[in-house]
């Protein structure tokens, strides 16, 4: 009896002990449970972190091609400005030279009107270099503008993403290594913005300065220009109005604008390039007239007395002038020729023929063929 009762006491401990096991293993389970989800979410949340700094890796490198490539535009456009520097330089010389002419020649202009011309085109070629550099700089300060934009962006979404990193508390030590990297390299892009900052101010007050004196050098090319035109009016007007004191009001002679016109019919028979008896007495009168005047003028002007022969619509065509053209040109040869034997300088004589093609009266009867039929005389500049 004593044994059945040991038995049935044993057996009803048995059941108990399992329980006890079972709820154990039960929370072992749990636990292991909670700590694998935590690895997870843990995992998760660095693999975020890592995406977002390679992201912020990319966007770096995209500044960095960016300030790679205003560098060289910056490289070009000191070159561009060395270069307009140098050719400003030249036309300086140039200036200088010619503001020594005038005053040595008593303010008068010193050189020609070919230098004149060629100078000035010099100065537009400047005026143009100057205003491709504007448009350079305004490019570059757009650029720029554009560029601090991104760069402030970036900056503050570095900034942003740096101090959330920064709170973590299990942040590891690469990531704390790519966080230093990246600010230097914020530190470093900043510092490249202050110099193409720097180096833009000075491109545009080079700009500003050249601007002034491209336009101071074209105001005394202007007033140069304005000088010799004075001059040379001046002698013109002299030449024709003693003109008119010597051939008075004869008929066929007449002044046009700044031209002393001959009828043809005064000074050639029709149809020929020979001067009459008549015509050889005027155009050496004209010549001493042209000699006493051409003693007064500087010998820095280089004048010229032009003269044109002209036709009328009626053609043309002997062996001696197959046309218009042969006719009106032999007759102002002919008219320089007598300029020359009574002692003018050939270097100031020029003779030109131009046909039927420049009519003074565009209709077609007598009278305006009559017209048509002319020589010409102008004094002007080379």
């Amino acid at each position: 009896m004593a044994l059945s009762r040991r038995t049935q006491y044993r057996m009803d401990i048995w059941p108990g002990f399992v329980d006890a096991l079972t709820t154990l293993l039960m929370i072992i389970i749990f636990l292991l449970t909670v700590f694998v989800l935590a690895q997870f979410f843990l995992s998760e949340a660095l693999s975020g972190r890592d995406k977002a700094l390679d992201q912020l890796r990319s966007e770096m490198i995209e500044l960095t091609e960016i300030l790679s490539l205003e560098r060289k535009t910056n490289t070009d456009l000191r070159a561009q400005v060395s270069t307009l520097s140098s050719e400003l330089q030249t036309s300086i010389g140039l200036r200088d030279n010619l503001t020594a002419q005038l005053s040595a020649l008593g303010l008068r202009a010193a050189t020609a009107e070919e230098q004149a011309l060629r100078f000035k085109g010099e100065l537009d070629e400047v005026s143009a270099d100057r205003d491709k550099l504007v448009s350079d700089i305004e490019a570059l300060a757009a650029l720029r503008a554009d560029l601090e934009e991104k760069a402030k962006a970036a900056l503050a979404d570095a900034s942003q993403k740096n101090e959330q990193l920064i709170t973590e508390k299990n942040l590891s030590e690469t990531a704390r290594a790519q966080v230093a990297l990246l600010n230097q390299q914020l530190r470093t892009l900043r510092d490249q913005m202050s110099q193409l900052t720097a180096a833009l101010d000075v491109s545009e007050k080079i700009s500003k300065d050249q601007q002034v004196r491209i336009t101071n050098l074209g105001s005394r090319l202007n007033a140069a220009l304005a000088s010799r035109v004075q001059e040379l009016t001046k002698f013109r007007s002299e030449f024709f109005g003693r003109l008119r004191e010597i051939l008075g009001n004869q008929p066929g002679i007449r002044i046009v604008g700044d031209r002393f016109v001959f009828q043809s019919e005064v000074l050639f028979p029709s149809g020929t390039a020979d001067l009459n008896e008549g015509g050889q007495k005027q155009i050496a009168e004209l010549a001493k007239t042209l000699i006493e005047i051409a003693k007064k003028i500087p010998n820095d002007i280089d004048w010229v007395l032009q003269v044109d022969g002209h036709t009328d619509r009626a053609p043309i065509a002997t062996a001696r002038f197959p046309s218009n053209w042969e006719l009106s040109t032999a007759r102002a040869t002919s008219v320089v020729r007598v300029l020359v034997q009574e002692g003018i300088a050939p270097q100031h004589l020029a003779a030109a023929g131009f046909g039927e093609f420049q009519p003074i009266d565009p209709a077609d009867d007598p009278s305006a063929r009559a017209r048509n039929r002319r020589i010409e005389l102008k004094l002007t500049q080379r």
